[in-house]
This record gives structure tokens, sequence and C-alpha cells, in this order.
């Protein structure tokens, strides 16, 4: 069961844009050392979008290698095609990834019947476990929690990222779908509460900024410690917030080369962000308690 603290990993690219495989290495040791639990690689926070099939399979083997087994690393390998989304998740399923963050088909805007033939194909063509992604905010569809029930029984398919924020989704989902199915946040400023609820971690942007403090986060809340779990949130609160002030993956990309992880890269039709963003992000990190290494 994929569970606990699950970074969505930003690409460190240099100020051409060009992948940066040494940065690359360093944030990946930072993330073990901080004891985040699994890795999504190629996802939304990933800039997926802009990456080519090439640099798609190249990046995910290379945390792969970079990673040696010691926590799960989960491919994101979805798109609005289910052609494309078989094409490249059969390309890295020969590599050692543990499984597949596949988000619902944007734009197209498929009914829940096409979703949940979308998916079921997918699951059927690969190895490893994949799991469901549901951010209607970015995609413009909603997966139903009816049709997350269809889909639970399939065997390779074991976890959804819920994005929605709607808390009353997690008693829902875990009703139709079982103890053994992973219920997992796809919203930082709620992820705490999901947890609390019966939920079994998270996949989250504030991890690349607050690692350790997410790991903690997740620890408490997923036993049930609530004094402590919304204790640690609360000094995570204004992050959660300070690194949406732009799309993601603006803010977290600024924030990780702060830390000192990552050039200044970031890929058209994203840019960097505004300097009349920079001291709220900076403030947030501070009352994470991370520590600023570049002005």
């Amino acid at each position: 069961m994929f569970s606990g603290s699950i970074v969505a990993l930003t690409t460190p690219m240099d100020v051409h844009g060009e992948i940066d495989v040494a940065q690359l290495g360093r944030l990946v040791e930072f993330h073990l050392e901080a004891g985040t639990e699994a890795f999504v690689i190629a996802g939304t926070t990933g800039e997926s979008a802009t990456l080519s099939r090439d640099e798609h399979v190249q990046l995910i083997e290379s945390v792969c290698e970079l990673v040696d087994g010691q926590v799960p690393v989960i491919a994101g390998t979805g798109s609005n095609s289910t052609v494309q989304t078989l094409d490249l998740s059969r390309a890295v399923d020969r590599l050692s990834v543990s499984g597949f963050l596949i988000v619902t088909p944007y734009y197209n805007k498929p009914t829940q019947e096409g979703m949940y033939r979308h998916f079921s194909v997918v699951a059927d063509a690969v190895e490893r476990p994949v799991i469901l992604y549901n951010v209607p905010g970015r995609t413009g569809v909603d997966l139903h929690p009816d049709t997350v029930e269809r889909l639970a029984p399939h065997g390779n398919i074991t976890a959804i990222k819920e994005a929605t924020g709607e808390l009353d989704r997690v008693a829902t989902l875990r009703k139709g779908c079982g103890s053994e199915f992973s219920l997992l946040s796809g919203d930082d400023a709620t992820a705490c509460k999901f947890m609390l609820e019966g939920g079994n971690g998270v996949i989250s942007v504030t991890a690349n900024v607050a690692p350790a403090k997410m790991r903690a986060l997740c620890d408490s809340a997923c036993s049930g410690e609530q004094v402590q779990a919304e204790h640690i949130d609360g000094q995570l609160s204004a992050l959660h917030q300070a690194l949406f002030t732009e799309s993601n993956p603006i803010p977290v990309k600024w924030a990780v080369q702060q830390l000192g992880f990552a050039g200044a890269g970031i890929r058209l039709p994203l840019t960097v962000l505004s300097k009349e963003h920079h001291n709220t992000v900076r403030a947030a990190m501070a009352a994470a308690g991370v520590e600023i290494v570049t002005q």
C-alpha cells in the first residue's frame, strides 16, 4: 500500500530549461535523508506537460537509479490520450518503478464511463499498480466516488490521489473501496484532516521544501495523534498557501532554488515566480523552520 509522505518532486533545470541531473541527485539525497517515503516523478509539479517522451522516460530512470530501491518511485505517465498513456506507461514499466500515477484525462472531458474504461485499459496493460489521480481544478473533470468504487476491485488499481479538498469523500471512498485501497490526499492544505479522517498519506508539493516536517505530520496524522498532527500542520499552513500564490510548480521551484537544490530554470509557458511573492514564500519557509541558503 502506498502511504505516508510522498513528494511530488520538482524537476531541477538550469537557466536554459535543461534538466540538471547533478542537482537531481542532490535533491533525491536530501529527501532520502529527511525521511520522504516515496517519490512521484514527472507529475504536474515535475513539469510533465513540457517534457519530451525521451526526457520523461530518462528522468524516471535517473531517479530509479538514484533511489536504488530505498523507497518507492511512482511514475507520472498519464495524459488525455489513452493511446499515449499506454505508450508511455509501457515504456516506463520496464524500469524499477513501484507504480504509476495516472491523471484523469484533461481538456477533452470524458464521461464517467470513459474514465472508467481509460483507467481499466491502462491498468490491464502494465505490471505495476496504478494510482488514480483526481484533480478537477486542473483537468476540468471530476472522477466521481462511485466511479472510483467501480475501479477499486481491479487487481492493479490500488490507490487514489484525491485533490479536490472535499474531506467528506474520505469516508465515502473508504466505505466503497475497502481498507486495502490507499487514499492519498493531493491537497496539502487539507491533508492533515484527510489523514486524521482515515486517509493513508499525501502526495505533497509542500514536501519539496519541508520534507522532514511533512514526514512528521504524516506519521502523527496517520497514527491518529490529532494534537501533534495539528500542531505540525499549523507550522506548515503558511507554506501550504504560499506555494500556490501562482500556478504550481512556479512557487515551489523558486523555493527549492532558495534551498540550493535547483537552478532558476522553468519551462514556458510557466515563468519564474514574480518578485511580489518572494517575501511571502520566504516568510512561509521561515515559519516552517526551513533554512534558506540562497538570497
